[in-house]
């Protein structure tokens, strides 16, 4: 049925589920999936382009759910998410030509800024905030950069793009989470297409680690807009902490 042994597919499955749980929230799904990809024996190539494909479920439901509640509107952020698709299959392409040891040595020490700012800054709440930048700037300058990370390397986009809603569009953390959204899922259909072409993606175990991806996305969708920033804000600080301890762990390994 998978192409893999069943109960390693079984762990996939429930990895993608919290997976879809915590990026919803705050982003950096693929921090628990990619590592559970590999150590199940996929190819760097095969978990990057298999995460990709059971993300690209999870931040549609996500994106979806905050939606119909009104926290976004996704046809207003179209011409963003066409930027995004093409600069992260712009990285998908890159990052199966190159290794990605720079980005690797480099992306530790972004992640526990981010993690500071979001820790240590005062007032970060719900509620909006000055718009320091238009959304032609921001479409052009942070929407292509976090997305073609997303398509080279991958985990933790969410929370750059979430760091731009919030410091540059002036939005609150709930309204920043809602607008990542849909923009997480642009990225990932751009890298997805790259990947698909080449051949890397497992489809049977994708798209069941999909299924589970969707339920927790639901599920940690529906628990921000009812928590908001006190939810949303101490997740990002986790997730961009534990994804810089890893990565470091993996430099000095």
């Amino acid at each position: 049925m998978f192409e893999i042994a069943t109960d390693l597919a079984l762990i996939l499955i429930f990895a993608a589920f919290l997976a879809g749980l915590v990026d919803s929230i705050a982003g950096g799904g693929g921090l628990i999936t990619v590592p559970v990809l590999l150590l199940c024996g996929l190819s760097p190539a095969q978990a990057l382009a298999t995460n990709k494909l059971q993300g690209c479920f999870g931040s549609a439901t996500a994106a979806i759910t905050y939606a119909r509640a009104g926290h976004v509107q996704p046809l207003g952020q179209w011409r963003m998410g066409l930027v995004a698709a093409g600069a992260s299959a712009l990285g998908a392409l890159l990052a199966l030509a190159l290794p990605a040891d720079f980005l690797k040595a480099v992306m530790p020490f972004i992640l526990i800024a981010v993690a500071l700012y979001f820790w240590l800054k005062p007032g970060l709440s719900d509620a909006a905030r000055t718009e320091r930048v238009s959304p032609l700037v921001f479409g052009a300058t942070v929407v292509p950069l976090a997305a073609f990370y997303d398509g080279f390397f991958g985990p933790g986009a969410g929370s750059f793009y979430m760091l731009g809603f919030v410091l540059l569009a002036g939005h609150g953390m709930l309204k920043a989470t809602a607008h990542t959204k849909f923009l997480n899922f642009a990225s990932n259909l751009g890298s997805l297409i790259v990947f698909a072409f080449g051949g890397h993606i497992l489809w049977a175990l994708g798209l069941a680690m999909a299924a589970a991806q969707v339920a927790g996305a639901f599920i940690g969708a529906r628990l921000a807009m009812r928590i908001g920033s006190g939810l949303i804000r101490p997740l990002l600080v986790v997730v961009c902490l534990t994804l810089a301890a890893r990565l470091l762990w993996q430099s000095f390994l």
